[in-house]
């Protein structure tokens, strides 16, 4: 089995709207730490934006699409690393 990324982030949002300034916030802060970010998917329609940090995949979808494509499912057996913030 192949790899492509060592984490996935999904998360999600009511409106378009929102989904794509979750998307552009992401980006900023990645840019922040001066990591670059790859390819940015989907801003267009913002329904389902892939940003792409090399070892970090982060999916934002519309609430619809995720509860669609269900990826937790998909990636079920994949291990859970719950979210811890630094102080």
């Amino acid at each position: 089995m192949v790899n492509y990324c060592d984490y996935f982030v999904i998360c999600s949002g009511n409106t378009n709207r929102l989904v794509s300034a979750v998307a552009e916030h992401i980006e900023e802060k990645l840019q922040d730490l001066g990591i670059a970010v790859n390819i940015s998917q989907g801003a267009k329609q913002s329904n389902w934006i892939v940003v792409d940090a090399g070892d970090v995949l982060t999916h934002v979808f519309q609430r619809d699409l995720r509860d669609f494509y269900k990826l937790e499912y998909l990636w079920r057996d994949a291990k859970t690393v719950q979210w811890e913030e630094k102080k």
